[in-house]
């Protein structure tokens, strides 16, 4: 007998590795971790790598309203700044200052939102009033006039106004989602284990909430930036700092975009428009990651080698399918007959379903 050469078993990737729960993020997650990737790395080693100091202002002339050159990547700002220098140094400024927001935001909104949803009654109401009266008020126009008395219009007060602003709305989500997992069996077994109440909130409810307390960081993440951004456009924050919003105060104040300096009001642009969309996508990836609805409606399937979305009608295969031109081909997939046979089959398919009803019911 000839002995047989048995093949290796393949290695199965543990689902708990780092490759194996990338490979299973949805596509929209990875791009917008790569993309806010890049602006972390940027925000850490930014400052370090920029050429200038963006606040040196070049006495020379000629250096005004550089365009990019050799000696200036992004060129200079009026005064001869290099813009180069202000963009690395101001993305890490904007990406701090959101994360900070977000981070606090969200954790008021966890405690919140929690503690009135287990605690109940009139802690219950107590809370959601304050975060109801704080969801009504309009938060662009009240953080300018905030802003705008604050005598030190520095960081910290941007900051603070922010949080202060942001925490009500994932308060009521997560107060929502601990409603509807707080009669769950598993906790009902906590609380008749004699579990302390703490212990209840942070280690069987909080952690069945992971996606949306995510989500709700990333959203408060993204509007701390678009407010941010804002807020130092039409100067109400602080314009001694070089963020992406004081960037695009300076350049809309010295008219760049009239006398043609785009290198001075686009790059700051484009880093904040990357930013949202960076957010964004990893908003969107976190819901298809915690909702399997969502997963399977992103999916596609192909019939006849062509991709066919969920919401697209059940396709109908023809038996002798022919050969069309493009212009053929288009008219064709208008008309009712696409729907139901091939024209160019002779009803062929219509046929062979009529003929095998007959034969059944002959039987």
């Amino acid at each position: 007998m000839t002995a047989v050469p048995m093949a290796k078993p393949a290695v199965l990737l543990p689902a708990d590795q780092p490759i194996g729960r990338w490979r299973r993020l949805p596509t929209k997650a990875k791009v917008g971790v790569v993309l806010l990737g890049i602006f972390v790395i940027i925000a850490i080693v930014g400052p370090f790598v920029a050429p200038y100091s963006p606040g040196y202002q070049n006495p020379s002339p000629a250096l005004s309203m550089q365009a990019p050159s050799a000696a200036h990547l992004l060129g200079t700002t009026q005064s001869g700044q290099d813009v180069l220098s202000q963009l690395l140094t101001g993305i890490g400024l904007t990406l701090v200052l959101a994360i900070v927001v977000g981070a606090v935001a969200t954790a008021l909104s966890i405690i919140v939102g929690v503690s009135a949803a287990y605690l109940g009654g009139a802690w219950d109401e107590v809370l959601m009033l304050i975060a109801n009266v704080v969801l009504v008020l309009p938060a662009l126009p009240l953080l300018i006039i905030l802003l705008g008395y604050e005598p030190r219009q520095g960081l910290l007060a941007t900051g603070v106004v922010l949080t202060a602003l942001n925490w009500p709305w994932g308060a009521r989500l997560i107060r929502a989602q601990t409603l509807a997992i707080t009669n769950r069996d598993f906790v009902a077994a906590a609380r008749e284990t004699g579990e302390r109440t703490w212990r209840i909130l942070f280690s069987e409810i909080v952690p069945n909430e992971i996606s949306l307390i995510a989500a709700s960081f990333v959203n408060t993440v993204l509007f701390a930036i678009g407010a941010s951004v804002a807020l130092a456009f039409i100067g109400v924050a602080d314009l001694n700092s070089f963020s992406l919003g004081t960037m695009l105060y300076w350049a809309q104040s010295q008219e760049a975009m009239t006398q043609g300096a785009w290198w001075w009001w686009a790059p700051p642009g484009i880093a904040v428009a990357l930013m949202g969309t960076a957010l964004v996508l990893l908003n969107f990836g976190i819901d298809e990651l915690g909702n399997p609805r969502l997963r399977a409606a992103t999916g596609l399937s192909k019939v006849a080698g062509h991709r066919l979305f969920p919401a697209d009608p059940t396709p109908v295969l023809h038996a002798a399918p022919q050969q069309r031109g493009p212009l053929a081909r288009v008219l064709h997939s208008f008309s009712r007959s696409s729907l139901l046979d091939d024209p160019g089959s002779n009803g062929r398919l219509s046929r062979q379903v009529s003929t095998a009803a007959k034969n059944g019911q002959r039987k």
